[in-house]
């Protein structure tokens, strides 16, 4: 993982057409509506609560802009290296409903309804009502938790919106506080070289 930025949009506002290479790029939408072009002719809105995986590869060309003119845009986006480089760009999106407290997002091959990514990584978001539990721990080695809403105890640690806690083979016991939690667990291998 390279990047996992929390940005907020102002109305009508965003990001000029700009260019990537070699890199997976997946935008969760938490509020509002992220309005994607590309150079391989893609034209979608994604609204709150879907996933985009886009696959820079060989080279694309892209802008993101807050679709509506009257409320603001929230949305995660997060860089992962892939696993070979000269790919062929790509594209996926989709809503992707709950299902019990750990939901795959993102993985490598599609499972469970999941966007597909070229890389051995896993991304799941954590749900948990008031008082619920959940322990984590990552089957490739390395285990990341990102709190987007709400708050956890993790390990005897306070965490709130924003705040996020790495795993090196370290079983996580998360209890959500009483406003609930949602969150995200990435389940990354250890870095090659």
């Amino acid at each position: 993982m390279r990047v996992i930025n929390d940005d907020t949009v102002a109305p009508g506002a965003g990001f000029n057409a700009h260019g990537h290479q070699d890199m997976e790029i997946i935008s969760y939408v938490l509020k509002g509506a992220i309005e994607h072009k590309d150079s391989l002719g893609n034209q979608f809105v994604v609204p709150a609560g879907e996933v985009q995986r886009m696959t820079a590869g060989t080279g694309i060309t892209h802008s993101e802009y807050n679709h509506f003119s009257s409320e603001s845009l929230r949305f995660l986006q997060i860089w992962i290296r892939p696993n070979r480089l000269g790919l062929e760009p790509s594209y996926e999106q989709k809503a992707i409903a709950q299902s019990g407290h750990l939901t795959s997002l993102i993985t490598p091959d599609g499972q469970e309804g999941s966007l597909t990514i070229h890389q051995d990584v896993s991304i799941f978001r954590l749900k948990l009502a008031s008082d619920e539990g959940e322990l984590l721990e990552a089957s490739r080695g390395i285990g990341y938790l990102h709190l987007i809403e709400g708050g956890a105890q993790v390990n005897g640690r306070e965490l709130g919106p924003g705040d996020a806690l790495g795993s090196f083979g370290e079983l996580l016991e998360v209890r959500a506080r009483e406003d609930g939690l949602i969150a995200l667990w990435f389940d990354l291998p250890p870095e090659e070289g």
